[in-house]
């Protein structure tokens, strides 16, 4: 699927950089030199933190979570901006940061930033992913948030770290301050 995708964004022409649509920890963490952030929004997908994480935010014995992309609503994020003679070193390891296991499906989104519209690799999650939780209850995500921690720490750590990294772009999501929330009274 690397592959496809290179070969989609040299299509896009030879001095072309790469966009990338950070909506969680690519906002705050994104391991990688971006030329440029832009506050970005795309429509028809939100972010919502209902994928499995069986091993970085949690265990196979007790899972935790991660946020995914998924389809409907809209979603505040960062557009990152890869410049095109970075974008074969750098692909790689963002690769092997989302795409461990192929889990999220690749898409091109058009992200409206303040200085016009850029097409935005994103990585999306399908609700018929087996790492999709469905719909969780307020009690399932305080037992997770109180419960779950793997290799880079908790679920709650990370939620509460997109949380603030998306503040320091001036973005609000008021359904994840609204889950912390939850965390208030473990």
């Amino acid at each position: 699927m690397m592959a496809q995708t290179l070969d989609q964004w040299r299509s896009l022409g030879p001095q072309a950089d790469l966009w990338v649509f950070g909506y969680a920890s690519l906002v705050w963490r994104p391991e990688f030199e971006a030329a440029e952030h832009r506050p970005a929004r795309v429509h028809g997908y939100h972010r919502c933190l209902h994928m499995w994480s069986r091993v970085n935010r949690g265990t196979p014995e007790r899972p935790g979570l991660v946020f995914a992309l998924m389809r409907g609503g809209c979603c505040d994020g960062v557009a990152l901006r890869l410049p095109h003679d970075q974008v074969e070193a750098t692909m790689p390891a963002l690769w092997e940061r989302e795409m461990p296991n192929p889990v999220y499906d690749p898409k091109w989104l058009l992200c409206h930033t303040p200085k016009g519209p850029v097409r935005a690799l994103a990585f999306t999650l399908s609700e018929r992913s087996p790492n999709y939780t469905g719909p969780l209850s307020d009690e399932q995500y305080r037992d997770i948030f109180a419960h779950a921690r793997g290799r880079y720490g908790s679920t709650l750590d990370y939620a509460r770290q997109t949380l603030h990294g998306l503040r320091a772009h001036d973005i609000e999501d008021h359904a994840l301050a609204r889950l912390l929330q939850l965390a208030d009274h473990l």
